[in-house]
C-alpha cells in the first residue's frame, strides 16, 4: 500500500532558503480567526465546540447549547482580535489570517480590519470543522464556498489553504483541481517549504506547527511567561542555526486563547524579543510561498 509518506524530506543538506537581505530566520505569526465557524447546535451540530476554551472537557454533561462555551469562542472575535490587532499594528509587524469563511461573514468589522490591514488571508475552511469527516463532494463544496465567501468579505480570494488540524486523504487533490492556491500549510513535519507533484502537477506545502502554537495554554503551559520563555527559546536555536542554514518558524495565534490579558503580555513579549535581533524577516505566509516559488522553483 502506497501511503504517500517521506521520512526522509531534506536531510541532512537542506536548502539554503536564500531569505531576502540574508535574513537569518523568516517568521510568520497566523491569527486564527475561527469564532463563528466552531461546530454548534445553532449550525446543525449535536453539540456545542469546546475545543481550546477554559471550559474543554468541563461540561461534557450540558444538553442542548452550552451557553459557557459559545461565549468563550466570541470573547476572541469581540475582544481577543481587536487585542492582537493592536499588538501587531503599534509594532508595524505583518501577519497572517487563518480565516474561516463563515466566521467572517458574521464579523464585518472584523472583516474590514483584515481587508484594509495589509495582512494576508489564508482560508482556514468554510468552517472550523474535521475535513476528514466530509465525504469528498461536501469537501469540494466547502472549498468552493470558502473561496467565494473570503473573497466578498476580505476583497481578495484566498491562496493558501489549512483544515482544522488534519485534512482529508483528499484535500490537497481538490485544492489542485479547484485551482489559484498557491499553497498548503497542512503539514506539521519540516522547518522549510517542499514541493511535492499531485495529479500531475507541482504543489508549494509550506509547514505550520502545532508546537509553537499558544494552543499550548490548553494544557502543557499555565503563565504567559512559560509561553513566552518556550518561543524564545525556539526563536533563538533558529537564529542560531540560521547563520549557515536559515528555517522558517510559524506561530499560531487563537484570539480565545492568547487574546486574553494576562497571556497577550506573553506574545508582547516575544514580539519585542524578535524586533532585537537584526537579519530577521518578518512576514507573511503568501510572501514566503511567493519567495520559495522564485528562489526554488519546482524541479521534476
Amino acid at each position: 500500500m502506497d501511503l504517500d509518506r517521506d521520512f526522509i524530506g531534506y536531510g541532512a543538506h537542506p536548502p539554503h532558503a536564500r531569505w531576502p537581505g540574508n535574513a537569518r530566520i523568516a517568521i510568520n505569526f497566523v491569527m486564527n480567526y475561527e469564532e463563528g465557524s466552531e461546530p454548534s447546535i445553532g449550525d446543525g451540530e449535536a453539540a456545542t465546540e469546546t475545543w481550546f476554551t477554559e471550559s474543554h472537557g468541563l461540561n461534557s454533561g450540558v444538553r442542548g447549547r452550552d451557553l459557557a462555551a459559545e461565549g468563550l469562542f466570541e470573547y476572541g472575535s469581540r475582544v481577543g482580535f481587536w487585542r492582537l490587532m493592536r499588538l501587531f499594528r503599534e509594532r508595524g509587524l505583518p501577519l497572517t489570517v487563518y480565516g474561516c469563511a463563515l466566521a467572517l461573514e458574521r464579523n464585518p468589522q472584523a472583516a474590514e480590519a483584515i481587508r484594509h490591514s495589509g495582512f494576508d488571508v489564508c482560508s482556514h475552511g468554510w468552517r472550523w470543522i474535521k475535513h476528514y469527516d466530509l465525504s469528498e463532494e461536501e469537501e469540494r463544496e466547502h472549498i468552493r464556498r470558502a473561496i467565494e465567501s473570503l473573497e466578498r468579505t476580505t476583497g481578495e480570494r484566498p491562496y493558501g489553504w489549512y483544515c482544522r488540524y488534519s485534512p482529508s486523504i483528499n484535500t490537497r487533490r481538490l485544492l489542485v483541481e479547484e485551482g489559484g492556491f498557491l499553497y498548503d500549510s497542512d503539514y506539521y513535519g519540516d522547518e522549510l517549504p517542499f514541493w511535492k507533484v499531485v495529479q500531475g502537477q507541482p504543489h508549494l506545502v509550506i509547514p505550520y506547527s502545532l508546537t509553537t502554537n499558544d494552543g499550548q495554554f490548553a494544557g502543557s503551559v499555565g503563565t504567559a511567561n512559560q509561553w513566552f520563555e518556550f518561543m524564545r527559546d525556539s526563536f533563538d536555536m533558529l537564529y542560531s542555526e540560521g547563520a549557515t542554514q536559515p528555517k522558517m518558524m510559524s506561530v499560531g495565534l487563537h484570539m480565545r486563547l492568547i487574546g486574553h490579558p494576562a497571556r497577550a503580555a506573553g506574545l508582547q513579549r516575544f514580539l519585542d524579543h524578535v524586533m532585537k535581533h537584526e537579519d530577521v524577516w518578518v512576514t507573511r505566509r503568501i510572501d514566503i510561498a511567493n519567495h520559495w516559488i522564485k528562489e526554488h522553483p519546482f524541479v521534476r
